[in-house]
């Protein structure tokens, strides 16, 4: 589209069609986003009876490019379906806070200072506990 448009001239036919044509891929893939939440939702429902979701604000990912924007609002568009689909099942949904829980020691509460991405084993100074990153983490959701 970026070759067809020249600046203070009016738009081409080829201009238009290619516009068209951007704005119904766009409208594909936004379509594509909202019905494979949709289908995920319903998965999660279906074989859960407690659905724990984190409770995260999307806009504070979306910074650089229309990608990320657009990835970024589905994933809250899959969070608001998922706890909707929840509800109206009669399930239990819990929106948990982010912060801390992969800090966090599971079995004494401490919180440890900081937890490099690289790092996949927690181990509490404290108590000494030593577990997985993710299940230390679900079990800091599952108590708090």
């Amino acid at each position: 589209m970026s070759r067809r448009y020249k600046k203070g001239a009016a738009a081409s036919n080829g201009y238009k069609r290619a516009k068209r044509e951007a704005a119904k891929l766009h409208q594909k893939a936004s379509n594509q986003n909202k019905h494979d939440g949709r289908v995920w939702a319903k998965t999660v429902v279906d074989n859960h009876q407690t659905i724990a979701v984190e409770d995260f604000k999307p806009k504070f990912l979306a910074r650089s490019t229309m990608a990320r924007k657009s990835a970024d609002a589905a994933i809250g568009a899959a969070k608001a379906e998922l706890v909707e689909r929840g509800k109206r099942a009669g399930r239990t949904v819990v929106l948990v806070p982010p912060a801390y829980t992969t800090m966090t020691c599971s079995r004494c509460c401490q919180r440890q200072a900081r937890l490099g991405l690289a790092e996949r084993t927690f181990r509490c100074p404290g108590c000494g506990f030593s577990a997985g990153r993710d299940l230390n983490a679900a079990r800091v959701i599952l108590h708090g």
